[in-house]
């Protein structure tokens, strides 16, 4: 199979003289984790995603130091460098480079310049398209659990990923999950004080409860984790077919999932092991 076969030829750009608050609407607006930064004679030139914005948001230093987020160009923020490959080449060379270099999805280019984009949710379709009865749970799965309770800071919790390098943190009570933390589940923005006169970190965020998503905000230094995380918790057994973690990844929309064990958590299982199937 080639990449042609599953990418995605609609791709949402940006140019890089625009500000974050631009690819943050974007990203709002179509539903996405993900922007292609073009140039004036719009190639591919970077790329920000919601982990780049999680990132910029703990800007460490003093107040008159600090710009508001919004106020960025996009092009101090995302990543430069840009991989990218060609509609000819084979899906297990993309996923290999994805392990590589720790991405989770690579712009397509052509002889006209930009054809699409690969992303580990088109590489999860694909194996579960092609890899029924190949893997179990417990063969793809990181037993390596970060964890935070949840009355750990959002800080913490953003500290706890970048040291770390994972995109999901799990949350626990008395041992047992009851939550988790994407970068998807925050967006940001910056508010001035009217009595400082400085800028605050303000946190937007989705809470989904018993169903119902809800959207709510704080400043920064009262959020925790229990604010934010998602808490309708899909767990898995490890001794499942894998082909139903990338199932319920799918129909659910999210990108790991807890695999537990007498309500104890053993592991994680992510769109990233998964594909790791594919090799």
């Amino acid at each position: 199979m080639k990449v042609q076969d599953v990418m995605n030829d609609e791709v949402i750009i940006m140019q890089e003289n625009e500000q974050v608050s631009h690819a943050r609407n974007l990203m709002i607006k179509h539903g996405l984790n993900r922007i292609v930064v073009i140039d004036s004679e719009d190639k591919p030139v970077g790329m920000v995603t919601e982990k780049d914005l999680t990132r910029k948001m703990r800007g460490n230093g003093p107040d008159w130091k600090r710009r508001p987020i919004d106020k960025i160009l996009i092009g101090r923020v995302m990543t430069e460098n840009l991989i990218t490959t060609t509609p000819l080449e084979d899906i297990k060379n993309v996923v290999e480079l994805m392990l590589k270099n720790d991405i989770s999805s690579i712009p397509v280019v052509d002889s006209e310049g930009l054809a699409g984009i690969v992303t580990k949710t088109d590489l999860l379709n694909f194996y579960y398209n092609k890899y029924q009865g190949r893997w179990k749970v417990s063969d793809l799965m990181s037993k390596n659990v970060i964890t935070v309770n949840e009355n750990h800071s959002i800080n913490h919790v953003i500290t706890v990923m970048e040291e770390n390098k994972i995109s999901k943190v799990v949350v626990i009570r008395d041992n047992e999950p009851v939550g988790i933390i994407t970068p998807e589940n925050i967006s940001f923005a910056s508010v001035e004080d009217p009595e400082k006169g400085v800028a605050e970190e303000k946190i937007y965020f989705i809470r989904n409860s018993n169903g119902v998503d809800k959207k709510n905000f704080r400043i920064i230094s009262m959020l925790t984790a229990g604010d934010i995380m998602r808490n309708d918790l899909t767990k898995i057994r490890q001794d499942e077919d894998a082909i139903k973690a990338a199932q319920i990844m799918l129909k659910e929309k999210i990108s790991g999932l807890p695999v537990v064990e007498n309500n104890e958590v053993v592991g994680i299982i992510t769109k990233t092991d998964l594909i790791r199937g594919i090799q």
